[in-house]
């Protein structure tokens, strides 16, 4: 049997409960609003990761200025041919040879040494100031994803809260048609069933939406329930996916490898130089007893390298063959990030290829049959279960199309940052000035 179906009359008719669940699910819109930009300056604002780094840079610039100081001189006293035996056992004055010492030590370690010395803190600073950027782009490229978590879980959650009333409307309206004789106990138990698995999904979808906020406020901060606003264009990306792949030097990982090479170079550099003994220069004043004439004494010292091809040069080999580590695992996370990249380009092209073709073909297809099943019902010529399933249909290609673009907005977030923002313009900068 069949029963009118007025879509006005149906969204009259939802629920109190479906209409909280609705403005459950759309109450972010009227929450904080969070554009992206002001999101990832918040969270690098935050970061204490950043901060830290900092610090170090600093440490390493003060460490570099005191390695290019000679090692602070020792001062140096004592007492020579003390007598242990004898009529002078003890005595610090009767024996002629019994001396009161005092002197100073110096290392005179060459300069071109201690440069290296300071070079190396240097270098360091320079790999902490890389592994910050790759930090900073990190932390832009994570709050990126978690911002468009929290939209497209939020975009989901309004569709399938509408989803919702409307499935609710059709259970109750199929109840009145059931009771007044117009709907079988099928149509009853079809409506109901349709209603109570989008109310499930609803349920999943808001519990997403949760969980992405949660992910946001771990970068943001605690905000009274942040709204995305100002959802990016995901159809352009700031580098140019032609060219990339092949200028990936600036990847922060590869910089940061980059930096370790050039730290390992200089540790072999300064290991070469050190191989050559330093020498060190001693001037002593040594009183004797009031009948002996005091005494001044100088000296140099220098190491000896007697085992040098089993010491030194193996510490310089050591050193040369961690800086072609270096380089050859550097040259390795070039070629992955770019074959990464690639692969990215790709898929995210066929995304928005797939996106359009939603857009364009399947969501219209979509909303014609539900609408062509709702006319043949009313004209008798189909079941409600048509509607029904029609509807669902729908409602699961939109939650595709959705899913789809929250995939392809998801790589379109790892590959426009891939650099931090402020390197990006920086290089930015030197292009439009090329």
């Amino acid at each position: 049997m069949l029963f009118h179906f007025d879509l006005a009359v149906l969204r009259r008719r939802v629920t109190p409960a479906l209409l909280s669940l609705a403005l459950a699910a759309s109450g972010p819109a009227a929450a904080t609003s969070l554009s992206l930009p002001e999101a990832q300056k918040r969270a690098l604002d935050r970061s204490l990761q950043l901060r830290a780094q900092d610090a170090a840079v600093t440490a390493s610039r003060e460490l570099a200025v005191a390695a290019r100081q000679l090692p602070d001189p020792m001062l140096k006293a004592g007492i020579d041919n003390l007598p242990l035996s004898g009529a002078e056992r003890y005595s610090l004055g009767r024996d002629s040879m019994t001396m009161r010492r005092i002197g100073i030590e110096q290392e005179l370690t060459r300069g071109a040494t201690r440069d290296l010395r300071a070079e190396r803190y240097e270098r360091q600073a320079d790999k902490t100031r890389a592994e910050q950027a790759a930090a900073a782009a990190a932390i832009e490229r994570d709050t990126a994803l978690a911002w468009l978590d929290l939209y497209y879980a939020g975009q989901m959650a309004q569709l399938v809260a509408e989803q919702a009333g409307q499935a609710d409307a059709q259970a109750e309206a199929a109840q009145a048609g059931f009771r007044g004789g117009r709907a079988s106990q099928a149509d009853l138990l079809a409506a109901r069933s349709a209603a109570v698995l989008v109310r499930d999904r609803a349920a999943t979808i808001e519990r997403q939406r949760l969980n992405a906020a949660t992910m946001l406020a771990r970068w943001v901060g605690d905000l009274p329930d942040p709204s995305p606003a100002g959802v990016p264009d995901i159809t352009r990306l700031r580098h140019n996916p032609e060219t990339l792949p092949s200028q990936l030097d600036h990847h922060p990982e590869v910089a940061v490898m980059t930096r370790a090479e050039e730290l390992a170079r200089t540790e072999a550099r300064l290991a070469d130089a050190e191989s050559r003994p330093d020498w060190r220069v001693e001037l002593a004043y040594q009183q004797r007893g009031p009948d002996y004439p005091n005494m001044v004494s100088f000296g140099v010292a220098v190491p000896l390298q007697w085992d040098r091809k089993h010491r030194q040069d193996r510490q310089v080999a050591a050193q040369l063959a961690l800086a072609d580590q270096a380089r050859d695992e550097r040259d390795e996370a070039l070629r992955a990030h770019s074959a990464e990249t690639r692969a990215e380009i790709g898929e995210w092209r066929t995304g928005l290829e797939r996106l359009a073709r939603y857009r364009e073909e399947l969501l219209p297809l979509a909303r014609e049959r539900a609408e062509a099943q709702l006319a043949a019902f009313r004209g008798g010529k189909a079941a409600l279960t048509d509607v029904i399933a029609a509807r669902a249909t729908e409602l699961d290609t939109r939650l595709q199309a959705l899913q789809l673009e929250a995939e392809t907005a998801r790589l379109w977030a790892r590959l426009n940052f891939l650099l931090p923002t402020t390197q990006m313009n920086t290089i930015t900068a030197k292009q439009e000035a090329q």
